[in-house]
């Protein structure tokens, strides 16, 4: 392709992305209080009831390009509302009883400026700029009427708008009679139930005759075609029914309208334009089996993969009231595992709420199941046989899939085995995952995927290593939940890698600050660390203290001075951030529950020695990080982070005292996969949610565990390598954190395995971020949405969180033909997708992909900032980073990369082939940098 070809294609992407953003918006109309602006984002223009708190100014702020829009009744009114008392009573005309509102006269010459006054300037106020105004013919159902005076009264309601609120942006919904009066002050036009509808008095969703549908579809064609504006269909489907509602939407945008189809209370996020992704999976699990959450069998070990594939677990403990508005709009999925009898007073309410999310069509996958006594309306609805007596052995195996035998092979069942035996009508529509005959030929399923989810059977699930505290999976936990739960490979918010290479972080928890090392002079484990470690490795660092062992307060006072003094020479260091481990280091943060688990232990009050003190929760956070930022952080740095100690569980308050004083929190989750504990049991999660707040686990765990609980050997942290290497291949499960204690740099031992870990770290090319970095990271993961869109997905979240890994199933990016989109890396797992910002529209293809026309970033071990497209074709942006700037790009033939900022130097590496990409290096951590092809 000679220089003018490329330089057309270049072109004919941006008008593309400009046609893109021509084309008729994408809408959302939801009176729900549950979507996240992230949501909401990936339309548009996303409707919402203003009174569930939404903020439309921070809105536009994350998601440039969208909007909220506020509803707003014109011609009805709800008693609720805060104005329903100030509307006279001759100006109440009718009474719609199918939705207990007042019909409101429009008549009334004072009536445009009360509308404007108590219902939009309030809503003005607050952010909103535009405007969804509803009910503009419910002067219908009066007995009598003046139409045409009800309508002009409409249009001055509309007039009085414009002329008080400048720029407003008003849809109507119907009105079709005034649309010619109005059009150049509406936007949009929208209409409810074309194809399907809600019978408010019969209270069930009905088919739309075809006369009414004729009807509306020639009023709607009317107002495309006559006034040129865009027409929104609403049309209502039973949540549940996904399939209906996607079909609804597919027939309503073959006609030229914009699309959206949700439940007769709009009360969840339907199908439009865009299809947001269910990314949440509903865990049932059973408190009494396990002292708290993070102990539960579904968090331990099956919370992490749900985690790599993209998802996000909500858990319901079913000895309360199990969640109602479980919707297929949110939810993918429902998975239950317990073990411990339910209370018989639950029973009935939990199996009924399991036989009501099957007959809808909710995926359920049962682990160790089932988990709850299997009666006759269980065993009907998921088409099991009733048994009677166990099976005669002996037994032989009839079925084992490949998904059985992951991390070992399902051995025999004892003589305590109970399979479920399938009807007829089942075990033909289900895939035996593994099965065993007995000796009167009876077959007994202990695993299978069926046409409601799956079910694997106790022990099939995991089985114990004799000897040991380690398990081994028995089942494919990856493909156990994608089959059973039907779960689709979607864009997966990625938390172990940005710019295509995986992130590398440091934190140091301050247990033995005070230690004196094994060095000439007995110096202090604290400057031991600032002189061997930090003043060596200048990448990023997290690194904390513990009130209790520095303060002149603590115990150890007449060391005071020195460790302060050696503190802030810690946290003045330009690559050091600030952290806090605790006042007095509690071992255990949740009273309640520790007092369960540890009863006759000495660790529930275990902390620090310190006379007269009781365990608070505010002093240990707030008053820790308080005395940090007094007395040892220099002038304007901030302590930005509490890292937890002990268990490392603190309870939804202690969470919760952490976000009021704006600290993010790390620690916990204890990964530690080694070569002699392979098994993915030993990988965690992302994290743990606990009463709205979200505790942010460290990628790895520390040299506690490799030295055996600090008994030695001492150098065993030497074997986090190994932790590194096996959560990167076959899957990248986490991100490299070389996290250890102030002790590590007390024994030569341990120090010389702190070098191996960092030397490691440093031969690999990672990208270094702060420990708050990479938290704000995994919120973003837990905020972020995910939507469908034809051929491409529309990719929303707060902008932290820039990567996301494409399954190989999803096919290769298209940069040319994507928006937002700076680059893609191939991955071990799949290509790692660079977002330019927190938002992008993106299009995948499959199979072979022509060689991109356009630059972009394959690679680099900086964040990227402002990636603009210039009219002169070039391409601009910023990589700013905490190490020397590293990255390569493709660049087409014809195509250069150059600096901008003029203290920077942009120098090629040559390569040992002359493959389009190209590598490129800088002494500074930042660069201003442009891409420019040239043209004949």
């Amino acid at each position: 392709m000679n220089a003018f070809l490329r330089s057309c294609v270049f072109c004919c992407a941006l008008l593309y992305s400009w046609c893109t953003q021509a084309a008729e918006p994408t809408v959302a109309v939801y009176y729900g209080d549950k979507a996240s602006l992230s949501e909401l984002s990936l339309y548009d223009i996303a409707v919402v009831e203003p009174d569930h708190g939404y903020d439309p100014v921070r809105f536009r702020k994350q998601a440039p390009g969208s909007d909220l829009y506020a509803y707003a009744s014109v011609a009805e009114v709800q008693p609720s509302r805060g104005y329903f008392q100030k509307i006279p009573a001759e100006w109440k005309m009718a009474r719609n009883g199918a939705w207990r509102s007042i019909v409101v006269d429009q008549t009334p010459a004072q009536w445009p400026a009360f509308f404007a006054d108590e219902v939009i300037a309030p809503l003005w106020d607050k952010g909103f700029r535009g405007f969804f105004l509803d009910t503009l013919d419910s002067y219908r159902l009066a007995e009598r009427f003046d139409e045409a005076a009800q309508q002009e009264g409409l249009v001055r309601v509309i007039d009085t708008l414009h002329q008080r609120f400048p720029g407003i942006k008003l849809i109507l919904n119907r009105g079709f009679e005034i649309v010619p009066r109005v059009r150049d002050k509406i936007q949009m036009v929208a209409a409810e139930s074309l194809y399907r509808g809600w019978d408010a008095n019969l209270k069930r969703y009905v088919e739309i005759p075809a006369k009414e549908r004729d009807w509306l579809q020639q009023q709607l064609q009317t107002i495309r075609e006559r006034d040129k504006l865009p027409v929104l269909s609403i049309d209502y489907v039973a949540p549940h029914d996904r399939d209906t509602t996607r079909a609804t939407a597919q027939r309503i945008a073959q006609l030229g309208f914009i699309p959206w189809v949700t439940d007769a209370g709009l009360q969840t996020l339907g199908i439009g334009a865009v299809e947001a992704v269910a990314r949440r999976l509903l865990v049932l699990y059973n408190g009494s089996d396990d002292p708290a959450l993070n102990y539960s069998s579904a968090h331990r070990f099956l919370e992490m993969p749900i985690n790599y594939m993209g998802y996000i677990v909500d858990y319901a403990d079913v000895r309360s009231p199990l969640p109602a508005d479980v919707g297929r709009d949110r939810y993918a999925g429902v998975v239950s595992w317990f073990g411990g009898a339910i209370p018989d007073e639950r029973f009935k309410d939990v199996r009924s709420w399991v036989v009501r999310q099957v007959q809808q069509g909710m995926p359920l996958l049962m682990m160790e199941a089932p988990g709850l006594p299997l009666d006759r309306t269980l065993a009907t609805t998921l088409g099991v046989r009733s048994m009677e007596g166990a099976p005669t052995f002996p037994l032989k195996k009839a079925e084992q899939a490949p998904l059985m035998g992951f991390e070992t092979e399902p051995g025999m069942p004892a003589h305590d085995y109970t399979g479920w035996l399938l009807t007829p009508q089942l075990q033909q529509q289900s895939r035996q995952l593994l099965s065993f005959d007995d000796a009167k030929g009876q077959r007994f399923v202990s695993a299978a995927i069926t046409p409601w989810g799956g079910f694997v059977m106790t022990p099939y699930v995991l089985t114990d290593v004799p000897g040991t505290e380690q398990s081994r999976w028995v089942v494919d936990p990856f493909a156990l939940l994608k089959q059973a739960l039907r779960l689709s490979d979607i864009p997966v918010p990625d938390v172990t890698t940005e710019n295509g290479r995986r992130l590398l972080l440091a934190h140091v928890d301050g247990d033995g600050f005070p230690s004196k090392a094994e060095a000439p002079g007995a110096p202090f484990a604290g400057e031991m660390l600032r002189r061997e470690i930090l003043e060596r490795y200048r990448i990023p660092h997290t690194v904390s203290v513990i009130e209790a062992e520095v303060s002149p307060q603590g115990l150890y006072p007449k060391w005071a001075d020195q460790l302060e003094g050696i503190a802030k020479r810690i946290f003045a260091m330009p690559h050091v951030e600030i952290a806090s481990h605790s006042y007095s280091h509690p071992y255990l943060w949740d009273r309640r529950v520790s007092h369960g688990l540890f009863a006759e232990s000495k660790e529930v009050d275990l902390n620090l020695n310190i006379p007269g003190y009781q365990m608070d929760l505010r002093r240990e956070i707030i008053g820790s990080a308080d005395y940090i930022q007094k007395r040892l952080a220099p002038e304007g740095k901030p302590v930005k982070v509490f890292l937890w100690t002990g268990d490392t569980a603190p309870s939804a308050e202690a969470l919760a005292i952490s976000d009021a004083a704006g600290l993010l929190n790390m620690n916990g989750g204890d990964t530690s996969i080694t070569r002699s504990s392979p098994s993915l049991t030993e990988v965690k999660s992302w994290g743990i949610r606990k009463g709205g707040h979200l505790q942010i686990y460290a990628p790895v765990t520390n040299e506690n565990i490799y030295t055996n609980l600090w008994h030695g050997p001492f150098y065993g942290f030497e074997r986090v390598i190994e932790t590194f290497e096996m959560t990167d291949a076959p899957r990248r499960l986490k991100a490299v954190d070389i996290y250890y204690h102030s002790y590590s740099a007390s024994k030569q031992a341990s120090l010389k395995a702190l070098h191996k870990a960092y030397q490691w770290a440093l031969r690999h090319k990672l990208h270094p971020i702060y420990g708050s970095e990479y938290i704000r990271k995994v919120e973003d993961f837990y905020e972020f949405a995910i939507g469908r869109e034809g051929e491409g997905w529309r990719l929303r979240g707060p902008g932290r969180l820039r990567t996301l890994r494409l399954p190989p199933s999803l096919g290769t990016p298209v940069v040319a033909e994507s928006t937002g989109v700076a680059g893609y890396a191939p991955g071990v797992d799949g290509s790692y997708l660079h977002l330019a910002s927190g938002a992008a529209r993106m299009v995948v293809r499959a199979g072979a992909v022509p060689a991109a026309s356009i630059p972009y970033l394959v690679d680099a071990n900086a964040r990227l900032k402002d990636w603009q497209t210039q009219a002169d074709g070039s391409l601009r942006f910023t990589l700013e980073g905490h190490v020397p700037l590293e990255l390569r790009m493709y660049l087409p033939p014809g195509c250069s990369l150059s600096s901008a900022t003029a203290d920077s130097s942009i120098s090629a590496v040559s390569t040992a082939d002359r493959s389009a990409i190209r590598s490129f290096r800088s002494a500074n951590n930042s660069a201003q940098l442009q891409a420019q092809c040239r043209a004949f």
